[in-house]
């Protein structure tokens, strides 16, 4: 092909620039190529248009003025290095190249121009990535998708291995049914909330998630200068499916930190309106802080919105164990004068149960200035009753019973009147929440502790702790209304719902949602006594079913993942074809194969390579795949019937 003759004829030109345009190892950079072509280098520009060969080829002359200009067809040449033969059309060409285009064509192609922004869809990789295992064997991609698949990519899948756990069944057992049960799902995060979406459409009172934070270190990395606008693409994708899924007096709650908050702020603000926005809870994390410039960060956000302002509800946080966030000048309690008020309705005449005196040690005060009160006499002790007010005789409001049992509750002290009086203690047992949170302040023990208790070992670095997922669902939700997390993790937020008695959904892509996430679920319904468990009484109990996604080709693409030699990478490419897996349609994989310069790829190139020509679409088996005899066959009796009564037996 003359193409083939240009392109070696290209290369021998190039490397009469030494290093300039080749790796040491001798691969072409197609990258730094592409750029001074752009940028018209005027050496390169030179060499190439002394060929005559690319010459004639890409370059045309034109008359201008009755003189005549010769062309050079830059984009045509370009072309040249940004498009495979392999590839049977311009598939790749929004991975190389950005901007504006016209009938797929950029700008400096066609005078018809139209903003052209590529779905990048970032959905491979599910797993709360601060809490994942090094030896991770997801990957995580970025792909271009075309807006006319996202609706085969977001149909809702088939449910496979469905097991429900309960104090009965700590084991699991079958379930054949679902009747808005707990939910945790196996499976890519975005795929699975859209097969949620018919059944749980405006049904979540709470959601909560803590995504990667695009910190360079968390596994969201690309080789590319728009790691921004990607990562904000990834959260863009599962916050428009959450938003659908929120009751209209939902709350949402995201956090991040300060790699992304302030664009995610900007994100938010957009999905689900600035009139939503219902605050930014700053929370100070026990750690030294974490290194990312020259000022160690110590704290997170989490951005608070609801689904609408005008009907959301925020309650206040329960305090516990008598701690307090202040200590004003009483001490840290609220005092309430216990006389009774109401001097027309109760007084001695009607009420003389309520007439009695107490008695105080005017000479022995607490700092706060406070004296100890008696219902009997005492050496040098004072007699105090109820004022009496317009010559009514007023009376208390307890009676001497409940006073001589309640004595630790009351404190007397003189106003300025001079006149002794009896207060109750009143110790507020919830406050409204505030947007400064310290983990210092209310924990005991950190995630990462709990979860090493929970497990006898290291599971995960930065784990949220329990009291810190226990205040955010007390602010958001009551008993029996539903949580959602989707990156779930550890399942602290599932962990924690159950022992708050909230519904919950979780939803978790990495395998080690059976080792870790499950059974801290079984734990919990045991009766574990860790994290809140002993704060809220948790005496066990509970269920949830686990579920999967049906794999298609999610499972080659953990095959290719884990290849660690060239033969097994082949091995599995091979299996693939053989199979009858599904490749994109717009990819002759055996031209990919046969193809010099992959045959030259190193491993990891190959497997990124192999990994971009599966069918993103066929990740997993859609229900509407169910009518299909072969696909029946690779499903139970039991998965068949789950998956009807999960979707209400809707027509296939």
């Amino acid at each position: 092909m003359i193409e083939s003759k240009i392109m070696e004829t290209t290369k021998s030109i190039l490397k009469g620039f030494g290093n300039t345009y080749f790796s040491d190892k001798g691969t072409l950079k197609r990258n730094k190529v592409i750029e001074d072509l752009d940028a018209y280098t005027p050496m390169l520009m030179k060499a190439l248009l002394a060929n005559q060969l690319i010459h004639d080829t890409y370059t045309e002359s034109i008359v201008v003025d009755d003189k005549s200009v010769e062309l050079f067809k830059l984009n045509q040449f370009i072309e040249m290095f940004t498009y495979k033969e392999y590839w049977q059309d311009s598939y790749t060409k929004f991975e190389n190249k950005i901007g504006l285009t016209a009938g797929g064509k950029f700008i400096d192609e066609t005078a018809d121009v139209v903003l052209d922004f590529p779905f990048k869809d970032t959905v491979l990789k599910a797993g709360m990535t601060k809490e994942d295992q090094k030896d991770a064997d997801e990957p995580f991609l970025h792909e271009t998708i075309a807006k006319a698949e996202i609706d085969e990519l977001l149909e809702p899948k088939i449910f496979v291995n469905a097991t429900k756990y309960d104090q009965e069944h700590l084991d699991g057992e079958d379930v054949n049914d679902f009747n808005d049960e707990n939910l945790i799902i196996k499976g890519n995060n975005l795929i699975a909330l859209h097969s949620l979406k018919e059944r749980y459409a405006g049904k979540v009172k709470f959601i909560y998630l803590d995504p990667p934070y695009n910190t360079g270190n968390d596994g969201f990395n690309y080789n590319d200068k728009f790691n921004h606008s990607s990562w904000l693409t990834f959260i863009t994708n599962r916050l428009v499916i959450a938003k659908e899924l929120l009751k209209r007096d939902g709350v949402i709650v995201v956090q991040a930190d300060d790699n992304e908050q302030a664009y995610l702020k900007i994100l938010m603000d957009e999905i689900f309106g600035v009139e939503n926005f219902q605050g930014t809870i700053i929370n100070i994390v026990k750690t030294e802080g974490r290194r990312y410039g020259n000022i160690a960060k110590s704290h997170e956000y989490g951005l608070v919105y609801s689904a609408d302002f005008e009907h959301v509800n925020m309650y206040e946080m329960e305090i516990t164990g008598k701690k307090f966030q202040y200590k004003d000048k009483n001490g840290g309690f609220d005092i309430k004068d216990i006389r009774n008020q109401n001097t027309v309705a109760f007084n001695s005449s009607n009420r003389p149960n309520l007439r009695y005196p107490f008695y105080v040690d005017e000479d022995t005060k607490n700092e706060y200035g406070f004296m100890k009160v008696s219902t009997e006499p005492f050496e040098k002790s004072t007699e105090v009753w109820a004022t009496t007010v317009e010559g009514r005789e007023s009376v208390w409001r307890w009676g001497k019973s409940k006073a001589r049992e309640n004595l630790e509750a009351l404190v007397a002290r003189k106003s300025g009147d001079g006149i002794i009086r009896i207060y109750q203690k009143k110790y507020s047992s919830t406050t409204m929440p505030k947007s400064f949170w310290n983990e210092t302040e209310f924990l005991s023990i950190t995630g990462t502790h709990e979860l090493d208790k929970m497990f006898s070992g290291k599971i995960f670095s930065f784990p949220k702790p329990e009291g810190y997922l226990k205040r955010m669902i007390e602010i958001s939700s009551k008993p029996n209304d539903l949580v959602l997390d989707f990156f779930m993790g550890s399942a602290t937020t599932q962990a924690v719902a159950m022992k708050m008695n909230r519904r919950f959904i979780g939803i978790e892509q990495l395998d080690y949602i059976k080792t870790v996430s499950v059974e801290r679920l079984k734990k919990v319904i045991a009766g574990e006594q860790g994290g809140i468990s002993k704060d809220v009484n948790w005496q066990g109990g509970g269920s949830f079913v686990y579920a999967e996604l049906m794999e298609k080709n999610q499972g080659y693409l953990k095959d290719v993942q884990q290849a660690e030699t060239t033969k097994q990478l082949e091995d599995v490419v091979n299996r693939m074809i053989e199979g009858g897996a599904d490749f994109d349609f717009r990819v002759d994989v055996e031209k990919v194969l046969q193809d010099p310069e992959y045959q030259a790829m190193a491993l990891a190139d190959k497997k990124q390579l192999i990994v971009k020509v599966i069918d993103k679409n066929q990740l997993y088996y859609a229900y509407s795949d169910m009518d299909d005899r072969d696909v029946q066959e690779l499903m139970s009796d039991s998965d068949i019937a789950f998956n009807k009564s999960f979707y209400g037996e809707r027509d296939l």
